[in-house]
């Protein structure tokens, strides 16, 4: 877990430092996420949804074709319990990208053992002067995670399909 902090701490170090070298440009904003599990959650409940939306805020920094992307999801029902993903992606391209991420789970007061890994990609476009679309796809990993409220691991290999609105400044 500690690496994931200072995985995040140092993205947000070369965010700063990076805008201060150079004259990149800066976004924020948020959008909305559809996500959907890659494979049947079968629990003792018996009542996980296996879909649902999450909501995030979002900050990014573009230099040329690198972008950096740190967001807060937060995902209300995910697995039958409420949880928030800090996360970061290394993107590359500009109208159309890719990129990878990381970042962890956050449920009932703990952080997840395990962090998550994120493939993306994406249509980034200027929709009005300074205001950006960002539709795209990302398959998110890891090994298992084991939910508080049931005895049995999972896995979570989730496809998550989300569009978010971002101005820049």
């Amino acid at each position: 877990m500690n690496k994931i902090i200072v995985v995040l701490l140092i993205s947000v170090a070369a965010v700063i430092g990076v805008g201060e070298a150079a004259a990149g440009e800066y976004r924020l904003g948020g959008g909305a996420n559809y996500w959907v599990s890659m494979d049947d959650i079968d629990t003792d409940d018996g009542d996980v949804d296996e879909n649902g939306i999450g909501y995030f805020a979002s900050f990014q920094y573009w230099e040329t074709l690198l972008g950096i992307e740190l967001d807060l999801e937060f995902l209300p029902d995910r697995f039958g319990e409420s949880a928030l993903a800090p996360q970061a992606f290394m993107l590359i391209g500009r109208s159309i990208y890719g990129g990878v991420g990381i970042g962890a789970v956050y449920t009932a007061g703990d952080f997840a053992d395990k962090a998550f890994y994120a493939l993306r990609a994406g249509f980034n476009f200027e929709l009005l002067p300074g205001i950006y679309t960002d539709l795209y796809g990302i398959y998110r990993f890891n090994d298992t995670a084991e939910l508080d409220n049931t005895n049995t691991d999972i896995d979570t290999d989730t496809i998550f399909f989300g569009a978010a609105v971002r101005f820049s400044f």
